[in-house]
Order: structure tokens, then sequence, then C-alpha cells
């Protein structure tokens, strides 16, 4: 190994006794000092990383917060503006945009129903009334024991002939466009294995408002 000489300080070659500089003993040389290894870098902390997932996830956490606190403010705002009354059969709903009510109760007359109720029909299941700001419907059920013909054929004289009739095997709907805003759907249906048998008339009376 090459060295520097200890009084002088000139390099010496390993097979040299003496320094050819100052004529010193080579013996007492000081050896070159092994070359110095870069100290391998840090490890690269994983705070950092550890960090940008925590502020990711109280991104997330967050916003979940901010959109359940937003549908909890509007199921509440819908359940205060809304008053339901009645004992189960029979349901009234008012909201600030108008009234719905349900039930075999509800009393029509020929005007709510924009015609005829079936001479001798008795109210049945299924019954509604709405009032909304862009209309009104009134949606009503009946049961008689007479025949499907005979009740297709009452409404048919009654509607004349701007009714649109569509007849299957089991019943007819009979439809009445009275004006553009206004319009009535009789539906007559009968199966010996529903209502006791009985012929079912459902009608339906729709009226919009009137463009301004």
């Amino acid at each position: 190994m090459a060295g520097f000489c200890s009084k002088c300080g000139a390099v010496l070659s390993t097979d040299m006794q003496f320094c050819a500089a100052c004529g010193a003993p080579a013996g007492a040389v000081a050896a070159i000092p092994s070359a110095v290894q870069p100290a391998a870098p840090p490890p690269q902390s994983s705070g950092s990383a550890l960090k940008v997932i925590l502020i990711v996830l109280a991104i997330v956490v967050g916003l979940g917060i901010m959109a359940a606190g937003a549908f909890g403010f509007f199921v509440w705002r819908v359940a205060h503006s809304m008053h339901v009354t009645g004992n189960g059969s029979e349901v009234t709903l008012n909201t600030p945009q108008g009234k719905i009510s349900t039930g075999q109760a509800e009393n029509f007359t020929a005007l709510d129903l924009g015609t005829d109720i079936y001479p001798g029909a008795q109210p049945g299941k299924g019954s509604m009334r709405m009032s909304l700001p862009t209309g009104s419907m009134v949606s009503a059920v009946y049961l008689t024991s007479d025949s499907k013909d005979k009740v297709v054929a009452f409404y048919k004289n009654r509607f004349g002939s701007n009714a649109a009739t569509f007849d299957t095997a089991s019943g007819s709907v009979l439809t009445l466009n009275k004006s553009p805003q206004e319009s009535v759907v009789v539906s007559i249906s009968a199966a010996s294995s529903e209502n006791n048998g009985k012929t079912r008339i459902h009608i339906v009376h729709t009226t919009a408002s009137k463009p301004s």
C-alpha cells in the first residue's frame, strides 16, 4: 500500500526504504486513508405519505358528514311541512303544495268524477282525491252486482261518440277528453275470483290548471 513520509509528507511507494525527498526511513509512513465511502441516504420517511392519506381521509369524512347533514335537514323540512290526519283507513295528507286524501268514505259527486256514478254502485277500496297548484285528480272505485257489459253500455251512453273505448276479455277502458285540460277515464273489470264476483268500476277524473 502506498503511503506518505511522516516527516515531509512526500509520497512513498511500497518498495522504498527511505524517503527520496528528505531521506527519512520509509518505515515511518502514514498510510493513505481508505477512500471514504459515501454514507447511504437515510430511508425516506413515510411521514409525508401518511399525512397525505390522513388529509384525504379527513376530506372524505367531512364531505360525508356534510351530505348526511343536508339530507337530514331536507327530511326534517319535509316532515315538518306535512300534516297527516286519519285513522289508518281514511288518511288526509296536507302539504304546502296541496292536499291528498284517501279512503273508502270519500263522498264524490258527479261533478267531482266528471261523470255519473253507476246507479246502485257502492264505494270500494282505493279512492283518492288530490288537489295541487297544477290541477286536481279524483280516483274513485265502485262495485256493483251488474254485469260488466251492462256497466260498459251505461258509460258508453254517457260519453257518447267522442269517447275512445278499449275492450279486453276481462274488462274495458273508456276515455273521454272533455277539453285540453280535463279528461275522464273509466275502467270496468269483472273477475269471479275478485271483489266477491262483483264488477269493479274505477273512475279517474283529472283537471289541469289553465295556462296563464
